[in-house]
């Protein structure tokens, strides 16, 4: 059953291909001149099993140092298109590439920085378990305007509770919370505080 939800939703990313690779060729280009260079940034990413992979999205933040050369904190580097593509989600549309090369899926627990991996215990790991996704549950309950705590149990428990019917549910709530622009904590350090192993 789990491999018909993947085998069907990357049919699902062919098929809509005319919509949003026209899309990202548009936002890319804006970006392009935004960020004054590569629009796209890769990182590496913990997907199914813990294997490492790297996602592809656009990137929202200069890379603007100081005099020692190192970065500054996110909330001076975040450009505005940057945090417009952050509220709705478009920084994530790349991924879709990802969907094509089966490293992703378009809903699962959305995948964190690898270098998490040997921060989990047993039971968090288990979020793994599955494919991650473009977006996800904890995504239309909360996204990162909740605790690293409240991410874990709602991956954990989309894991035990999986189906196509709750896939759907999430992709409908997804749009609705895009729209709205729900979820999304712009104030103070604009992103989610690193993962430490206990937050």
């Amino acid at each position: 059953m789990i491999i018909f939800n993947y085998l069907f939703f990357w049919c699902v990313a062919i098929f809509f291909i005319p919509l949003w690779l026209p899309l990202i060729i548009f936002l890319s280009i804006i970006n392009c001149f935004v960020i004054r260079g590569n629009p796209f940034f890769l990182q590496k990413r913990g997907g199914f099993k813990g294997n490492v992979f790297k996602i592809l999205k656009f990137k929202s933040m200069l890379d603007i140092r100081d005099e020692d050369g190192d970065l500054l904190p996110d909330k001076l580097r975040v450009t505005k298109f940057g945090d417009f593509l952050r509220k709705t989600s478009l920084d994530e549309l790349p991924s879709l590439f990802n969907v094509l090369l089966f490293q992703m899926t378009i809903v699962g627990p959305r995948p964190f920085i690898s270098e998490y991996l040997d921060l989990y215990s047993t039971e968090h790991a288990k979020r793994h378990d599955v494919l991650p996704g473009v977006t996800g549950w904890s995504q239309i309950n909360g996204r990162n305007s909740i605790s690293w705590t409240e991410k874990f149990a709602l991956d954990l428990w989309y894991v035990k509770n999986k189906s196509f019917l709750l896939d759907f549910n999430i992709i409908f709530n997804t749009i609705i919370k895009v729209l709205k622009k729900e979820g999304v904590d712009s104030s103070s350090d604009q992103t989610m505080p690193k993962y430490n192993g206990s937050n």
